[in-house]
């Protein structure tokens, strides 16, 4: 078995990824697979936790033109990602690992609060930890919140899962002659204008010495894969 090249991640996916082509809601045979290879990325002996989005349930920036404010949208985005993480945390579970949600947002009657003690003390026992409820503050993505929980829990990398197999100079799917990079600095990704995470999620990543991993969760095993080592992504790192 390949030794992993990586011992404690972070891995970021969208809220979107789990809609599936209805592009709304859950569909349950795609996380029924992303659980899976949670599950299998566990077996390697690697500590993972893992952020979703809420955007397949409801984007908070999308309402602030229907006279809703911008932290209370984002308060409801939130709310979206605890959703999804405990439909991904009952997958989890059903696919043999050990899985616990904590969320930004107290709530005691659903999950768990967030601290890093309680979720480090988790990670050490093998268990999934998803974190829910973004920063548990307004104005700052899920992906700010990926890097941010993987400093913040000394994890070696952040995975960001996406609809494509790492990072390109233009949409692939619209233009097929897109130049795809094996690599990157955070600086060359915000200079270039590529629109794989926010400037504040890069910003952060380029001080902690945090990586990024790029790749597409559509394959199957993909986390897995980046994992050993053999998945097709693009690295941000330097």
């Amino acid at each position: 078995m390949t030794k992993p090249v990586y011992g404690r991640v972070v891995v970021k996916l969208s809220g979107e990824a789990l809609a599936g082509s209805a592009g709304f809601g859950v569909d349950q045979t795609i996380v029924e697979a992303i659980a899976a290879d949670i599950a299998a990325s566990r077996k390697l002996g690697v500590q993972v936790a893992l952020v979703v989005g809420g955007g397949n349930i409801f984007r908070g920036v999308e309402v602030s033109s229907r006279g809703v404010s911008r932290p209370t949208g984002d308060t409801m985005g939130m709310l979206a990602t605890v959703m999804n993480s405990l439909v991904l945390e009952a997958a989890i579970e059903r696919h043999g690992a050990p899985a616990t949600t904590l969320s930004s947002v107290p709530m005691p009657t659903v999950c768990d609060y967030f601290s890093r003690r309680r979720a480090l003390d988790l990670i050490g026992q093998g268990r999934v930890v998803l974190l829910a409820g973004g920063t548990g503050n307004p104005y700052f993505t899920t992906d700010t919140t990926a890097v941010l929980r993987a400093a913040e829990l000394d994890c070696n990398a952040v995975l960001k899962a996406t609809n494509v197999d790492g990072v390109y100079d233009a949409d692939p799917k619209q233009n097929p002659s897109a130049k795809r990079y094996d690599r990157l600095t955070p600086r060359e990704a915000l200079e270039r204008n590529l629109k794989v995470m926010d400037s504040t999620a890069f910003a952060l990543a380029r001080e902690n010495g945090m990586p990024i991993i790029v790749f597409s969760i559509r394959e199957p095993g993909a986390v897995e894969a980046v994992l050993r080592g053999k998945g097709r992504a693009t690295i941000v790192a330097g």
